[in-house]
């Protein structure tokens, strides 16, 4: 298991392969479609320090708010595929080494990757309620009213965060090998009926 501890420089991302089992210390952010849409579309100033040599969760978290603040109950992760129109740009422009969800992003979020230092990680769905655990304090919340809260930015200290490289900054996709690899046993299997 390797520690990252957040903020990460990029030569510490650049060690990473796919297949590597990390767990992630550090504040990070939740972001999902409108988030990305915003930080595309206009100067996200509010999450811009954060987010240098951070990592964001593509996580539409279910929480509860008491005297002490906010606490996520939830923290699965969601389709990371949705946001690929924004990652690279997003990557590039706030300097993000490390971007977490599930089932893959495509060539450019890849290409981004490559080209400054980043990886994609996948969280593994199933098990919100322990990945909420991970998640140590709420330190704030950016867009809640404009957003709601599944597509607000929540700013979150976690510990340990538990996680897998599949997209790794030297061009290498656990996604794409997997696809490749399961087209090629359909291919035989279907040539035997």
């Amino acid at each position: 298991m390797i520690e990252i501890k957040l903020p990460v420089p990029e030569e510490d991302i650049r060690r990473l392969k796919v297949g590597d089992e990390v767990v992630i210390s550090g504040v990070m952010i939740t972001a999902r479609d409108a988030a990305h849409k915003y930080m595309v579309e206009q100067e996200a100033a509010e999450v811009k320090d954060v987010l240098k040599d951070g990592m964001l969760y593509h996580c539409g978290p279910v929480v509860k708010q008491d005297d002490q603040g906010w606490h996520f109950v939830a923290a699965g992760p969601t389709t990371s595929k949705r946001e690929e129109p924004y990652e690279a740009d997003v990557i590039a422009r706030y300097g993000v080494r490390g971007v977490i969800g599930k089932g893959g992003m495509g060539e450019r979020t890849l290409a981004a990757c490559r080209e400054h230092g980043a990886v994609y990680l996948h969280a593994i769905g199933g098990l919100a309620v322990i990945l909420a655990a991970s998640v140590k304090q709420v330190q704030t919340v950016h867009k809640l009213e404009e957003f709601g809260v599944p597509e607000a930015m929540w700013v979150i200290e976690v510990e340990r965060f538990p996680a897998v490289v599949t997209m790794d900054s030297h061009g290498n996709s656990l996604h794409t090998e997997v696809l490749e690899k399961s087209t090629e046993k359909a291919r035989a299997i279907s040539k035997t009926l």
